[in-house]
């Protein structure tokens, strides 16, 4: 799950990670309001004005509709904030991570201006090749870790989390050292590292990413910037962060996906596919790639699922408007053939079958399950093996 970057800095200010002073603005004038609080608060005029989406590269972004505008703007004083906010909101905002699509922005973060010495990257997340958390650290802030990661590597420094002892003093003081910094400021990065890692821990995350992180003039380090991403398995632990989902930023269909307790991601393709097992899924969609089609989705149903749920399933597969057929392939352990059967006639005569649909069962109850296919009186077609399913859809696909 991902949350907006003023979410992400009100969990770090509860972890007593520093942040700059911001407040979160829905209108114009709540952005008005807030520029004139933090500037009567830091006696300064400057303010920044930040587009809230869930995407990267919003500074580097530009507006439909004001392309002379970026998804960040420094302004001075209440009335200039007011003025770009009415822009900014309601308008889609494009970055390198939207498409050319874009989102629309519907919040924006009045924060404080800085007055900044120094712009630092500090990402964590899992490394899955050592299963342990990563902190990660570079001195080019500021720009995209993958840029960095392609033509300086050797700028980006690393340290591996014990999750016995949590990051190490040492190691936090390493990073610090290791990024140039000295005394007190390097003293409070590498407290604001360790602060850090406790928060990612504590909250079950499976990614934070500060960038910029900044050492301002006068010698503070604060997260100019929040990335959080939690791994979904874990939310059950921690209502407060369920709450901070933002459903305008999420595809409808994975939502709706999530309330049948389905396991389903949006793919670009334009075959729908329906199995049961993750593995069985994504073997369906390599064999799919391999007879030259394309799935439009990843949707394992379970080995438990009832007739509701796989009905429920079928329906969302069906709501894509690219898609051009559909491949259901089970496999009948736990999961019985005939349920999977009961749930495509239910959900094929409620909302219709325009594609081609093409069937695969094999296992439990698997002549039960065909038999009720074949009496539905369904325009489909039935396969033998994985191998001649997907090799039919993909021909009635084209």
């Amino acid at each position: 799950m991902k949350i907006h970057e003023y979410q992400g800095k009100d969990l770090l200010r509860d972890a007593g990670v520093p942040v700059p002073l911001s407040q979160v603005a829905f209108t114009a004038a709540e952005a008005k309001a807030a520029a004139a609080d933090l500037i009567a608060r830091t006696g300064s005029e400057v303010v920044v004005v930040k587009a809230q989406i869930h995407a990267g590269g919003r500074g580097k972004g530009r507006y439909k509709e004001h392309p002379e505008l970026g998804g960040v703007k420094v302004v001075k004083g209440d009335d200039a904030a007011f003025e770009v906010a009415e822009k900014m909101l309601g308008s889609t905002l494009v970055t390198i991570q939207t498409g050319p699509e874009g989102k629309k922005v519907q919040r924006l973060l009045i924060e404080q201006g800085m007055r900044i010495a120094r712009e630092l990257y500090v990402g964590m997340t899992l490394d899955r090749a050592s299963g342990r958390v990563t902190v990660m650290a570079s001195t080019e802030g500021g720009m995209e870790i993958e840029e960095v990661a392609a033509h300086s590597p050797e700028k980006i420094l690393k340290e591996t989390i014990d999750p016995a002892i949590g990051l190490g003093a040492f190691q936090a003081r390493k990073l610090a050292y290791g990024l140039g910094l000295q005394g007190k400021v390097a003293m409070k990065m590498a407290s604001f590292l360790q602060k850090l890692a406790v928060a990612y821990d504590r909250l079950d995350a499976s990614l934070f990413e500060i960038n910029p992180l900044v050492v301002t003039e006068d010698g503070e380090v604060l997260a100019l910037d929040a990335k959080a991403n939690f791994d979904d398995n874990a939310l059950f632990r921690h209502k407060h962060l369920e709450a901070l989902r933002d459903p305008d930023e999420e595809d409808a269909a994975e939502l709706e996906a999530k309330k049948w307790d389905l396991s389903y991601v949006n793919l670009t393709g334009n075959i729908g596919c329906m199995v049961n097992g993750a593995g069985l899924a994504m073997a369906t969609m390599d064999i799919i790639k391999y007879f030259g089609g394309a799935p439009a989705n990843f949707l394992d149903v379970g080995g438990g699922a009832t007739a509701e749920r796989v009905a429920a399933a079928f329906k969302i597969i069906t709501h894509d408007p690219a898609l051009k057929g559909i491949l259901v392939n089970i496999f009948g352990g736990i999961m019985k053939c005939d349920t999977i059967a009961h749930g495509v006639i239910a959900a094929v005569k409620e909302v219709g079958l325009n594609v081609p649909l093409v069937v695969r069962l094999e296992g439990t109850n698997v002549e039960l399950g065909k038999k009720l296919l074949d009496e539905s009186g369904l325009n489909l077609t039935t396969a033998s093996s994985l191998r001649d399913a997907a090799a039919k859809i993909v021909e009635m696909v084209k």
